[in-house]
């Protein structure tokens, strides 16, 4: 059986916390053929300490220690250029992997086939102290989703609403390279490159859990709701690459009823200057 390298990137900015037991749960993994890369984007915390006390206890650990902080896209940019997997899981230093992560991952490329660009799964979230809150998809007593998880091609359910959990995703690096990496003139990565990977590969779901995505105060998901959030900004530049890749009506329906929904949320969150770029966009649709 084939079993390429997979590269975890580990991303750190003040997740002192957390950071070590991320890291743990990389080496935890039955499958074994991988390599961990850690990139701390310039932490003010005493997150450099704990990491350089498990380089020293696993020396195989591959750390860039950024001299000032990027943001999560270019600092994850800089991991991604070290990286030599066939596959790459962007691990968030405040998320755990299941031991079956990488090994549920590679199978389900494999069984794939070439179409096959990404993978996801079902996700357990957890409070800061990792106790329980709930799934991201509802389960069944044998751990089975109780709700229809839409794969293969998912370019338009991407653009109608959110579904995938972003810890979950696992991906070729042939096609991110190809992408050139991250977008970095955004805030946030996760919408960008599920847009942009789904419009030519497919879908996976892996119907397990098989992440702990922990539910932290003042973390990155919270501030997109906050007012005029610079996330909001990063949504729109999506909507208009949206906008130049829709190829049929059905495509045009869903984008605009995204962006109808965006307006309002600008408006909510007084970003009355994202707003008016909507109506714009919305405009040209027509």
């Amino acid at each position: 059986m084939h079993t390429p390298l997979v590269s975890i990137i580990c991303l750190c900015y003040n997740q002192q916390r957390f950071v070590k037991e991320a890291i743990l749960s990389a080496f935890e993994q039955t499958y074994e053929n991988i390599e961990l890369i850690v990139v701390d984007d310039a932490s003010v915390d005493n997150s450099r300490q704990i990491i350089n006390q498990m380089v020293e206890k696993h020396p195989e650990i591959k750390y860039f220690p950024l001299p000032e902080n990027l943001g999560h896209c270019a600092a994850f940019n800089e991991g991604l250029e070290k990286a030599g997997g066939e596959y790459i899981i962007d691990l968030a230093a405040d998320d755990i992997l299941y031991p079956e992560r990488v090994e549920e991952g590679v199978k389900a490329f494999q069984s794939g086939g070439n179409t096959c660009g990404v993978n996801f799964s079902n996700a357990e979230r957890v409070d800061e102290s990792g106790r329980h809150i709930s799934f991201h998809y509802p389960i069944d007593e044998l751990g089975n989703s109780v709700v229809p998880v839409p794969e293969g091609d998912v370019f338009e359910e991407v653009i109608r609403r959110y579904f995938i959990c972003s810890p979950t995703v696992m991906f070729r690096k042939d096609i991110i390279d190809a992408m050139g990496g991250y977008d970095a003139s955004l805030a946030y990565e996760d919408f960008d490159l599920w847009v942009r990977t789904s419009r030519n590969y497919n879908y996976v779901y892996t119907d397990k859990v098989l992440m702990k995505k922990r539910v932290v105060s003042g973390s990155a998901g919270q501030k997109q709701f906050k007012v005029r959030s610079a996330y909001l900004h990063s949504t729109f530049k999506v909507c208009e690459k949206i906008s130049k890749m829709i190829r049929n009506n059905s495509e045009k329906k869903a984008l605009k009823k995204r962006i109808k929904y965006e307006i309002t949320l600008s408006l909510r969150l007084l970003s009355f200057e994202v707003a008016l770029k909507y109506l714009r966009l919305l405009k040209s649709l027509k």
